[in-house]
């Protein structure tokens, strides 16, 4: 009996850190989406590189998985990037969120 008590405690801490690094994981993909999504859009918007700089945002983070929630190009020279992005997370967590901006220095 004790064993198998051992045994219940063990699964219900394993889960519990399962939930913990899928939260933990699903946080960094939002916000790395975010930084590079902001980095290829404001390439996008000094001419570095072809597109709209939400389009090219847009394509950055549906490749690593994510929601592009909000893209805003501000600037004299509407040369710096704003993104927001979200992962939808298993379990109780909810989604994650990342923000990131890119643009010359000032």
């Amino acid at each position: 009996m004790l064993a198998l008590a051992v045994v219940f405690v063990l699964l219900a801490l394993m889960s519990a850190v399962l939930l913990l690094v899928q939260a933990a994981v699903g946080a960094e993909r939002a916000a790395t989406s975010a930084d590079l999504a902001a980095l290829a859009g404001a390439d996008a918007a000094r001419g570095l590189v072809s597109g709209q700089p939400c389009e090219v945002a847009l394509g950055v983070v549906a490749r690593h998985q994510a929601a592009l929630v909000s893209c805003t190009i501000n600037g004299t020279d509407r040369d710096i990037v704003e993104i927001a992005t979200s992962v939808e997370l298993p379990g109780p967590w909810g989604t994650a969120t990342g923000r990131a901006r890119a643009g010359p220095p000032p």
